[in-house]
This record gives structure tokens, C-alpha cells and sequence, in this order.
């Protein structure tokens, strides 16, 4: 009786542990959560994180955040693995082709769909071309490389990858843009924009120097001078994380601006249907474009076509791929959309503005879903490389002790029976 007394008293009450479990499961998707909460307050208080806002975004966020992310970037990557990406070419080639001349033909094919099917003009135009605006920018700088860690994948490539792009994107985007806007006569305002980008480049170049290079350089000057103590100081206090709450202010600035002009209010709503779900679709049709990229099917290979492109990436950069190919940059998007349209009105620049600001937030929510599915497939990957290392091991001295002729000489007992 006192036994069972005893076991009932140490039991714990049922509400405790749904309790728990429902807090376990807010800790672990924090992240999905607070975008939540940032998408809200964003449309509360538009004016406290907008470009321009009361905590001067432009400058708080997009450097001060920004640095911090590379800043832990830099305290965290061995310099070996930054060098060994940099001479990567497959990774360089897939990366950019994917984000420079995959996703504009893509997109420059939806919009001419669409405008064969909707002559009466219920997608507002203004959308349309700057979609096209959006598949001519770079990767983003920042997100790519916080997911890419969170996933368990290579953050030296993705942070390469990051590099390259928005050093290249300042000069092809502009071109490009206005080379597929379509050549009629509703899309003239956007091919004749006639915005000087002087200022832009400057502005552009400065921040890639200041929030990226910068703190890029201090972390890795760092880690060289003192490589055990920067370790301890990671590894205790759980750096990377800090990184992933950064994510949360980029989030919040980016819906801020976006509330804050109206733009995407004033959309009638087929156009902000049509965004929503066609950011979502893109962004997962692009994912396994990459991932298939990356890892070519087997079947390729078994058809003779076993040339050294075609050989699968490892899993690490596999998802470095993943994340920096779909991805797109609010960072430098904004200033060059409205360098390069600057004669236009405010609120036709807001309008044009909407797919570059939901694409990349939309961007931000679906990748969290990919942490996991990409966190789970690496770690079934690698058990299974180390099941198969263990077999390896495991015959290799087997095969050892069997003797081998050669020449008449049994080899392997120590014995000669020539």
C-alpha cells in the first residue's frame, strides 16, 4: 500500500506533461514564432522599423544586424574551408547560372503567360514587372547563411556564394531587368525609367563593405589569433543562434517598409493572391531544381554521361546550393529598384516593390521548413556513409588474410609456394 502510494506521488499529474510537451514545441519552432510576431508588429507599427522609421532601419538593420551575422560568419568558419570554396567553379557555375538565367527564363515565361491570359488586366502590371526585377537580383546576403548552418550544410560556400553574387548583381541586374521587361507599350514606364544608378552603386558597395567584409575579416582575424579560445567562446555561448534571432529583424524592417507605403493594400486581390502562392510555389520549384542540380539522378550516369559535372556535390554544399540558388535580396533589391526608377512616381515604385519584399520574406518562412527536411536527410546521409565505412572496415581485413596469386607466389600467409 505504501508502495503505491509512493509511485502514484512521484507520478507526473498529466497537465504537467502536455504542459511541457506544448512548451518543448514552442522552444523549437521560436523561429517560425517570432516571424509571426514580426509580421504583426510590422503591421501595427509600420513607421518604427520602416526604411527611414524611428529606429533607422536603413542603418541599424541593414548594417548593424547584418554585420553581426557575418561577424559570427567569420568567428566560425575555418579559413581553410572559405579558401577551398573560393577555387569551387561548380559550385560558383550553379549557383549564379540558377540565379542569374534559370529563375529571369522562368519567370519571364510566367509573366508572358500571364499576359496572354489576362488582357484585361486584373494582375496589376506594375506586379508583373517587378517580378521580373526580383529574378534579375542576387542571392540575399544574409538569411542564406544562417540557414545553411541551421541545416547542417558547407556555410563557407554559402557564404561565397553570397559574396560573388551581390559583388556581380550591382551590374547585370539593371541591364537584365530592362533587356526582358516586355516590349509593350503598358510596360513603358519601366523601360524607360531613366534613374541614375551612380549613387546607388556607391550606397550598394558600401554596405556589401561595411556589414559584410568587414566583420567578415575582424572574425576571421580573430579566430586566427586566438583559434581555441574563439572555439570555447562558440561553443558556450551558442553564437549561431544569436545569428538566427537576427533573422527576426530583417524580417520585421522588410513588412515594415512594405506596410508602410500602402503598395501592398492598395493591390486588388487576384494580384496579392496570385503573389502569396506564386512566391511559395517558386521558391519550392527552384529548391528541388538545385537540389537535382546538385545531385544529379543516377540515371545519368548509367547512360553514359559520368563527366565530372554530373557527379554528385557532397550533402553539405548540396544544401549551400539550395538555400543561396531560390534565394533573393531585399539588402540590395530596394536601392536599386528605386535608383533605377527614380523619375517614377512613390506609389508606382511601392507597387513594383511588392514582389522583391514578399518573395524574400515568403523566402525566409518556407526555408525554415526546408532546416528541417535538409537537417534530417544530412543525418540520414551520414548514417548511412558510416554504416558503410563500418562494412568497409569490417571486410577489409577479411580480405587481407585470403592469399592472392601472383606470378605463381601465394601472397598474404607469409608462405611461398613457388
Amino acid at each position: 500500500m505504501d508502495e503505491s502510494m509512493a509511485v502514484t506521488a512521484t507520478r507526473t499529474p498529466r497537465w504537467q506533461a502536455v504542459g511541457k510537451r506544448v512548451v518543448m514545441l514552442l522552444l523549437h519552432q521560436w523561429l517560425l514564432i517570432g516571424m509571426g510576431v514580426a509580421c504583426v508588429l510590422a503591421y501595427f507599427f509600420p513607421n518604427v522599423a520602416k526604411h527611414g522609421g524611428i529606429i533607422k532601419s536603413e542603418y541599424s538593420v541593414m548594417y548593424g544586424v547584418i554585420a553581426i551575422i557575418f561577424l559570427v560568419s567569420g568567428l566560425s568558419i575555418p579559413r581553410q574551408k572559405l579558401f577551398m570554396q573560393l577555387l569551387n567553379w561548380r559550385l560558383h557555375l550553379i549557383v549564379q547560372i540558377i540565379s542569374f538565367l534559370f529563375i529571369p527564363a522562368l519567370v519571364l515565361a510566367v509573366v508572358h503567360i500571364i499576359l496572354a491570359s489576362d488582357p484585361g488586366g486584373r494582375v496589376d502590371r506594375a506586379v508583373l514587372a517587378g517580378y521580373i526585377f526580383t529574378a534579375c537580383i542576387p542571392t540575399t546576403i544574409a538569411s542564406n547563411v544562417v540557414m545553411t548552418r541551421a541545416a547542417g550544410g558547407d556555410d563557407a560556400a554559402a557564404l561565397v556564394e553570397v559574396l560573388l553574387a551581390n559583388i556581380l548583381g550591382p551590374f547585370l541586374t539593371a541591364a537584365w531587368t530592362v533587356t526582358l521587361i516586355p516590349k509593350t507599350a503598358e510596360f513603358d514606364v519601366w523601360r524607360f525609367g531613366g534613374g541614375s544608378l551612380g549613387s546607388m552603386y556607391k550606397d550598394v558597395f558600401q554596405q556589401l563593405g561595411l556589414s559584410v567584409l568587414l566583420p567578415l575579416f575582424v572574425g576571421q582575424l580573430v579566430r586566427w589569433t586566438w583559434p581555441d579560445q574563439t572555439n570555447s567562446v562558440i561553443q558556450k555561448t551558442k553564437l549561431p543562434k544569436l545569428a538566427s534571432a537576427c533573422m527576426l529583424l530583417l524580417i520585421w524592417t522588410t513588412f515594415s517598409s512594405c506596410f508602410a507605403t500602402g503598395a501592398l493594400q492598395s493591390l486588388s486581390v487576384q494580384s496579392v493572391i496570385f503573389v502569396v502562392f506564386f512566391n511559395i510555389g517558386l521558391y519550392i520549384a527552384l529548391t528541388g531544381v538545385c537540389f537535382f542540380t546538385s545531385r544529379p539522378p543516377k540515371l545519368l550516369s548509367s547512360l553514359g554521361w559520368s563527366i565530372a559535372t554530373l557527379s554528385p556535390m557532397t550533402p553539405e554544399e548540396t544544401i549551400a546550393v539550395c538555400f543561396c540558388g531560390p534565394a533573393k535580396s531585399t539588402a540590395l533589391g530596394i536601392p536599386l529598384l528605386y535608383a533605377m526608377w527614380a523619375p517614377l512616381d512613390l506609389y508606382t515604385k511601392a507597387k513594383t516593390s511588392v514582389p522583391v519584399l514578399l518573395y524574400t520574406t515568403e523566402q525566409i518562412c518556407v526555408a525554415h521548413f526546408f532546416v528541417q527536411l535538409f537537417r534530417r536527410w544530412h543525418a540520414r546521409i551520414s548514417e548511412k556513409e558510416d554504416i558503410e565505412q563500418g562494412h568497409h572496415n569490417e571486410v577489409e581485413p577479411q580480405m587481407s588474410e585470403i592469399p592472392v596469386e601472383s606470378h605463381g607466389i601465394l601472397v598474404g600467409n607469409g608462405r611461398e609456394t613457388n
